[in-house]
């Protein structure tokens, strides 16, 4: 099974999350969660870390990440697993491809001309935001 790992992080004062801008098909232009693929030899968290770092240069000592949940696709033969955390402190943000971007919690993650992933942000952010009650 093809395992890949989306990350949700949130400020450290949880007004915002952060997004990347999608430079290629699919969803080229749109805004996606910051992820990528698991390499197999690896465990999930740590390459949640991995891409975490390498996409945004947010370090596991800014924040502490929970895997929340999976999400598998069947007729794909994908696993999709997702992370979130809370930054401790302001970080410097460096984009290795995608151009990031700050969005208020509150916007609408299921706007499907904004968002990628048909919905599922929208869906894997309430969900968040439920357990963090």
């Amino acid at each position: 099974m093809k395992k890949m790992n989306v990350i949700v992080i949130f400020n450290k004062d949880m007004t915002e999350t952060l997004m990347c801008e999608r430079t290629k098909e699919p969803y080229k232009g749109m805004y996606n969660l910051v992820g990528g693929k698991i390499e197999k030899e690896n465990d999930g968290l740590n390459e949640a870390y991995r891409e975490l770092c390498e996409e945004t240069n947010i370090k596991k000592s800014d924040t502490k990440l929970i895997h929340f949940m999976n999400i598998t696709y069947i007729k794909w033969n994908k696993e999709l697993e997702v992370y979130y955390g809370v930054l401790n402190k302001d970080v410097k943000l460096v984009e290795e491809v995608n151009k990031l971007k700050w969005v208020p919690i509150d916007d609408n993650f299921f706007d499907m001309n904004k968002y990628a992933g048909e919905g599922n942000i929208g869906h894997i952010i309430e969900e968040i935001k439920i357990d963090m009650k």
